[in-house]
């Protein structure tokens, strides 16, 4: 079971790339005949770096999204309404590799590993349709408390504040199903931009599991709804392709170098900047929402402000 999972991952992998080759190579053709001057697609040294640092924190435990969502309002480098599906399409690739190593490395009970992998990428499939047509402001919104969702779950973890886990490595019965349930929910999330790790892994240590299998159930689930949910994403443009390339060329060293050179580091105080830059990154979302809420109210004034002049 484990070999197909691992073999399933492979021709995903490769179904994918050509998927998304095609997609944006005849999209690209398109709008170059409507606009010439279109900007190169190839991604810059920032987005590369990007790709490799949040994919290098991702390998060890920490997540990515919510660190790439930052970095990309600090820099102002990735438009607020494509940032989700830029984050969907752009670690696909990466976390796939992540999930080639830590299915082959962990043992967890198959069944409950397909089934709550199966339900992330149904609830995937969905939200992905849903977000990539959402407004920009309502966009901004979700992933603001979404990040400060994420921000406190790691405040959670960091301070110890959750006891959680047991010895477990399957599920059964009304956990099994609390579980796929959950990793529905999840995955429709994602969507949005908030990371399933850090809900993950506190999801399967409430119903009693070792937290140890929520890195194959958590890598595995992104690993196959990244993919599935990122073609919806390209299919209605609402991405960024420079980014995405960035972050998925630069990524995959970075996994590498995570996961077979470094392996593991003192992660406290890097756990404690992470907070302190997602919400940052929340705050500002936010306040980005606010600004496009007053934007709008004048832009719906102005024609009535002319014809009374």
């Amino acid at each position: 079971m484990k070999t197909f999972l691992l073999a399933l991952l492979g021709l995903l992998t490769i179904a994918y790339i050509i998927i998304w080759s095609m997609i944006a190579r005849r999209m690209r053709r398109a709008t170059q005949m409507e606009h010439p001057a279109t900007d190169d697609p190839r991604p810059s040294l920032l987005m590369l770096g990007i790709g490799f640092l949040t994919n290098f924190l991702d390998t060890l435990g920490i997540g990515s999204f919510a660190v790439t969502t930052s970095i990309y309002k600090l820099f102002h480098l990735v438009p607020d309404e494509l940032i989700p599906g830029t984050l969907n399409v752009g670690h696909a690739i990466p976390t796939i590799a992540e999930a080639l190593i830590y299915i082959a490395i962990i043992g967890v009970d198959m069944r409950t590993l397909f089934l709550m992998i199966g339900a992330s990428v149904l609830g995937a499939w969905l939200g992905a349709g849903v977000v990539a047509r959402m407004s920009r402001r309502m966009i901004q919104i979700g992933m603001g408390f979404a990040l400060l969702v994420a921000a406190l779950l790691m405040l959670l973890t960091q301070l110890k504040a959750l006891h959680l886990g047991g010895n477990t490595l399957d599920l059964g019965g009304v956990s099994l199903l609390i579980g796929v349930v959950g990793n529905f929910m999840l995955g429709a999330l994602m969507t949005l931009g908030i990371g399933l790790y850090a809900p993950c892994m506190i999801l399967v240590s409430l119903l009693g599991m070792n937290p140890t299998a929520a890195f194959p159930i958590m890598m595995g689930s992104c690993a196959f709804l990244m993919p599935v949910g990122g073609v919806r994403f390209i299919k209605l443009k609402g991405y960024s392709i420079r980014a995405a390339i960035g972050l998925a060329i630069g990524g995959v060293p970075g996994v590498l170098l995570a996961a077979y050179i470094v392996k593991s580091l003192p992660l406290g105080a890097v756990r404690w900047l992470v907070i302190c830059v997602v919400i940052y990154a929340a705050l500002m979302m936010l306040r980005s929402a606010r600004t496009e809420r007053a934007r709008k109210a004048r832009a719906a004034a102005a024609p009535v402000m002319d014809s009374l002049q």
